[in-house]
């Protein structure tokens, strides 16, 4: 049995879900789209991706007429079709078909859920290979910071490293900064301060990013957003990556370089144990 999605007002079966032709977002990648995650039926930080897409939808020219209401009830009325509690979610926006005029062209939303799957147990144990990129991130590129459709180059990269079992490929900037992992943020510790690219590198302003360096705040971890490089990288103490799925993700070896000691160090796991708590208090269970 197919999972019901929501599409353009409706919830339909997963399978038979149709978009036109003429989509710009099948044809180009001219859309956005949220990863989200779901515990106990309440969707962690709703609020900030929410706001993410919707900012991303006025810097990028993407037209709708979708408030954050509109968007909360398409999301909880695919968990509610599909009976899902701890789930993981996909919100897709774009501005519709090419072929109709701007001022008559209408959006496809796209909302759809599947059940919750983490990371195996043992990554967060022992920690993850991380490899570096072949490609490289243009500050000068429009949709750098924001999260589109037409990320196939992600994808790929992405690919080459899990062929090389790896669990993530970390990207640098063509003026070799470090900007982030293919669908992570990236983290590193150094004499225990936290360090992180800047959001201008530009790096998607993730929503695990933004819960971590709160919790640092809170923890009194010393964190810093400034330009890094590949040296900075090799000469981490602790690295770590960032998503609402993943959450914090120790990576013990760069390519064949050890990370620190090669072990998960004590700042990356004082904040995984803390986005685990954080994820509990704020995801209580459903009235």
């Amino acid at each position: 049995m197919s999972n019901k999605v929501y599409l353009n007002d409706e919830l339909v079966d997963g399978d038979k879900a149709c978009v036109s032709a003429a989509d710009g977002g099948f044809l180009y990648g001219a859309g956005l789209y949220e990863t989200l995650r779901s515990r106990n039926g309440v969707v962690f930080r709703l609020d900030d991706h929410l706001d993410r897409l919707l900012l991303s939808a006025a810097t990028l020219a993407i037209a709708h007429s979708f408030d954050k209401q509109h968007l909360r009830r398409a999301i909880d009325r695919v968990l509610e079709a599909n009976d899902l509690k701890d789930a993981r979610l996909r919100l897709t926006l774009t501005g519709g078909p090419l072929t109709e005029s701007e001022g008559q062209r209408k959006p496809t939303l796209l909302v759809s859920a599947t059940e919750f799957g983490p990371y195996p147990a043992d990554y967060y144990k022992t920690g993850v290979l991380i490899t570096l990129c072949p490609f490289r991130q243009n500050p000068a590129d429009p949709t750098s910071g924001h999260q589109t459709t037409g990320c196939y180059t992600r994808l790929l990269a992405l690919n080459l490293a899990h062929l090389k079992r790896a669990a993530e490929a970390l990207w640098f900037t063509t003026d070799n900064r470090l900007a982030e992992g293919c669908v992570s943020n990236v983290f590193l510790v150094k004499n225990s301060v936290l360090y992180t690219p800047s959001a201008q590198t530009p790096v998607l302003p993730g929503v695990a990013r933004k819960a971590v360096l709160q919790m640092a705040k809170e923890q009194s971890i010393e964190a810093v957003e400034k330009d890094l490089y590949i040296a900075d990288l090799l000469e981490a103490d602790e690295v770590f990556l960032t998503n609402v799925v993943m959450e914090v993700l120790p990576a013990t070896n760069v390519e064949q370089h050890p990370v620190g000691e090669g072990k998960v160090g004590p700042i990356t796991r004082k904040l995984r144990e803390g986005f685990t708590c954080l994820v509990e208090q704020e995801c209580g269970r459903k009235q």
